[in-house]
């Protein structure tokens, strides 16, 4: 598995740092974000270190993208927030408030989120 010694994401896939996972289908696996913005915050990662953001996605990799909605979409279902609405985040390196060099798809809800911007 290509993953990254120094990655806590990759710390996390190689169950090497605990975390509460939710769902893990085998190339993706979501938990709870640390510091939650919203009642329900899950994070969406690929278990392989495949990319740092969307700025280094390349062709080819755009169904992962899809994969990882798919994930976000039945996480929001099962967590009963899918009725009333729920958000879904790419933050993009530095500027875009980016952490973890680790592509990852934050799902927020359970709660009015407001307009952003």
């Amino acid at each position: 598995m290509n993953q990254l010694p120094e990655c806590i994401f990759c710390q996390i896939a190689a169950g090497t740092i605990p975390a509460t996972v939710v769902a893990d289908d085998g190339e993706l696996m979501a938990f709870p974000d640390i510091r939650p913005k919203a009642p329900i915050h899950l994070l969406i990662i690929p278990k392989e270190h495949v990319l740092r953001s969307i700025a280094d996605m390349t062709d080819g990799q755009e169904a992962l993208l899809g994969r990882m909605m798919a994930m976000a979409k039945r996480l929001a279902e099962e967590n009963g927030i899918a009725a009333d609405g729920y958000r879904l985040v790419f933050n993009v390196r530095q500027h875009g408030g980016q952490e973890v060099d680790h592509i990852h798809l934050h799902l927020l809800g359970g709660q009015s989120l407001g307009p952003l911007g």
